[in-house]
């Protein structure tokens, strides 16, 4: 029974911690499967002429924008200048599958009837999948995205796709699952890099997690897409994808554009300065965490949105490492928990003691960095929102 609560417990935490997200996905989903049920009601020869044509010119101009936007707003940021090579080398592909269609091939897409795509052909929808995949690569794990690492991950295509044109079996369905295993180890990752955030930050709201979950969904359900694009034979099975992938594209760039340096990219230079010092001996955990606990309660520094692990230098001795082993082994907790877990009891001070403020101000006092963090944050911990928590009180 025990069991069966913790269970409920962690499935009711995730339904509220990414409600937005799959939400997202599932409507996402339900128009790609719309758009798949009415692109056979176009007309071929208006899709061929008119409709295709003008899909592939956006996405080409759309990424060629997005090359220049790139480069003119990288700001030595390293993700940002792998997005604008990822971007024009994208607008490269589609300019030269254009030019072979019209000079070379003079049919779009091949008669109804026929199997879609051969192997070769799926290879290159897998390295234009790698592309699209790069910059959240990049970003989940700085400095990971060499040419050592990305040819790991591109050779076994090429290598897979030869093996097909000489083996009798047909290996096409192994190439047109390759996007979905990659999106799939990438959503491991995106674990690691909460962890990180929350060993590190005390409000992780800006890290970029979520709209990574959802730039990950996004290029999932692409994927898919892409499966039934390559084994369909309706010839306007390709709209779909068209419009699926200048979405994706307008919807990356934008938030990679407008959007601050994410924190986890501060990682290589807080670890330059951790090598300057000289790590400290821990005497006393317990000596720490009287110290610890008396400057949060004075200080109140947690209050402050921007509150980092490294700040609680100004009263340990201690490095990174040190100060996160301190926080699990004294808490049980990680250093974004230990904030919240203050937080949230100013904020039960503050509307116990001030029942008129808004919850807006309450979370502004707190320390969080919205609202809308403070609700999912209370909800998550003491399992009601704030509103349930203090009829609760006046009962």
């Amino acid at each position: 029974m025990k069991s069966d609560k913790s269970t409920l417990s962690a499935i009711r935490k995730f339904l509220v911690e990414y409600k937005e997200e799959y939400s997202f996905g599932l409507v996402l989903l339900t128009l790609v499967g719309l758009s798949y049920g009415l692109a056979p009601l176009i007309p071929h020869k208006v899709f061929y002429e008119i409709i295709s044509p003008v899909l592939d010119t956006a996405i080409i101009t759309v990424t060629l924008i997005c090359t220049w936007a790139m480069i003119r707003h990288s700001d030595g940021i390293r993700v940002r200048n792998v997005q604008a090579w990822i971007m024009g080398t994208i607008s490269a592909i589609m300019i030269a599958g254009v030019t072979y269609r019209m000079f070379v091939n003079a049919e779009l897409l091949p008669a109804e009837g026929t199997f879609a795509f051969d192997g070769w052909e799926m290879v290159g929808g897998d390295l234009l999948a790698w592309l699209i995949l790069a910059y959240p690569s990049e970003l989940l794990n700085p400095g990971w995205l060499t040419m050592k690492n990305s040819l790991t991950r591109i050779l076994p295509v090429v290598v897979l796709g030869a093996i097909d044109m000489f083996v009798p079996w047909d290996l096409r369905w192994l190439l047109a699952l390759v996007p979905v295993v990659w999106v799939a180890l990438l959503f491991r990752h995106v674990h690691y890099y909460r962890r990180y955030a929350e060993e590190n930050y005390g409000s992780v709201e800006q890290t970029d997690e979520k709209w990574i979950i959802r730039y990950l969904t996004m290029v999932l359900i692409l994927s898919i897409s892409y499966i039934y694009l390559c084994f369909s034979n309706e010839p306007t099975r390709l709209f779909t994808q068209q419009w699926l992938m200048l979405f994706v594209i307008i919807y990356t760039n934008d938030r990679i554009i407008f959007h601050s340096k994410p924190w986890i990219e501060n990682a290589e230079e807080e670890e330059e300065e951790e090598e300057e010092e000289e790590e400290a001996k821990i005497e006393s955990n317990a000596d720490y965490r009287a110290m610890l606990e008396q400057w949060m309660k004075t200080d109140k520094t947690y209050l402050n949105p921007e509150f980092r692990l490294l700040d609680l230098r100004q009263v340990l001795p201690l490095n990174r490492t040190y100060l996160s082993q301190l926080i699990n082994a004294e808490y049980g907790c990680n250093f974004y928990q230990f904030v919240t877990n203050y937080r949230i009891e100013e904020a039960k001070r503050l509307m116990t003691e001030h029942p008129e403020m808004t919850m807006e101000d309450v979370a502004k006092q707190c320390g969080f960095s919205s609202a809308r963090s403070f609700y999912r944050a209370f909800d998550r911990e003491v399992e009601m929102t704030p509103k349930e928590w203090m009829a609760t009180q006046s009962e």
